[in-house]
């Protein structure tokens, strides 16, 4: 069983920062690729980035490519979502994702790949 417990979010104004984190249990959490997803109201979750176990690789969603960073602390056992250059488009329930296999490749931005999932925080932007 591996617990994810996200925080960090909040509300900000356009052009803001925030930094969101994902506290995970598990012994093996160096093992794990993490995701981070957001859904906003009325839309689907979608796939914001991804990084693998060591953090030497990166995914990022298109619309947060430049502005986003991915990354981890396996000692830890954190991973991290800062988000700089904030939209109003931003503004979602964030969530972190773990899949446990810890494979790297295509469908990284596909939500049934990952095994566990946090509750969520919120961010929003206002404009």
């Amino acid at each position: 069983q591996v617990q994810l417990v996200e925080s960090g979010g909040g509300l900000v104004q356009a052009g803001g920062s925030l930094r969101l984190s994902c506290a995970a249990s598990g012994r093996t959490f160096s093992s794990y690729t993490m995701a981070w997803f957001r859904q906003a109201p009325g839309k689907e979750r979608e796939f914001v980035a991804a990084i693998n176990w060591s953090g030497s690789m990166r995914a990022y969603a298109d619309s947060v490519k430049g502005r986003f960073t991915i990354s981890r602390d396996n000692d830890k056992n954190t991973v991290y979502l800062e988000m700089n250059n904030l939209k109003p488009e931003d503004t979602a329930v964030y969530y972190c994702a773990a899949d446990l296999v810890g494979s790297w490749g295509p469908g990284l931005s596909t939500r049934g790949r990952y095994d566990y999932w946090g509750q969520g925080t919120q961010v929003t932007v206002s404009s």
